[in-house]
């Protein structure tokens, strides 16, 4: 497995958030992005998560709610990739992965726009 310390591999987090664009930076609302070591022992291999109501599903009723939350694996990007410039690569898909989920766009459109 490739070694990267939790420290760098939350700055390459946010260095791929700092290239999201400030145009749907702007748009992003009450949402936070954390990095945590491992996901959940049933689906080991996952790489991000995003937990929260898409901006296209909220509605009036949408007040008061705890931020949605992405976040990002560092072991299994870790264990899935050969050298840093690979982990550089999928850190970056995976956070506009989980961003586009925050859009409200689906895994099937993520996967035919090469955000797999």
């Amino acid at each position: 497995m490739l070694e990267m310390t939790r420290e760098e591999f939350e700055e390459l987090v946010a260095e791929a958030l700092d290239r999201i664009p400030p145009e749907l930076t702007r748009l992003m609302d009450n949402v936070a992005v954390f990095v945590e070591d491992e996901p959940a022992p049933d689906d080991p291999d996952l790489l991000g998560l995003y937990e929260g109501t898409p901006l296209t599903d909220r509605g009036e009723w949408y007040a008061g709610v705890l931020p949605d939350r992405i976040t990002i694996y560092r072991g299994p990007t870790l264990r899935m990739c050969e050298d840093r410039e690979d982990v550089v690569a999928e850190t970056e898909i995976t956070v506009v992965h989980e961003i586009a989920h925050h859009f409200g766009i689906d895994d099937e459109r993520l996967h035919a726009l090469g955000y797999g």
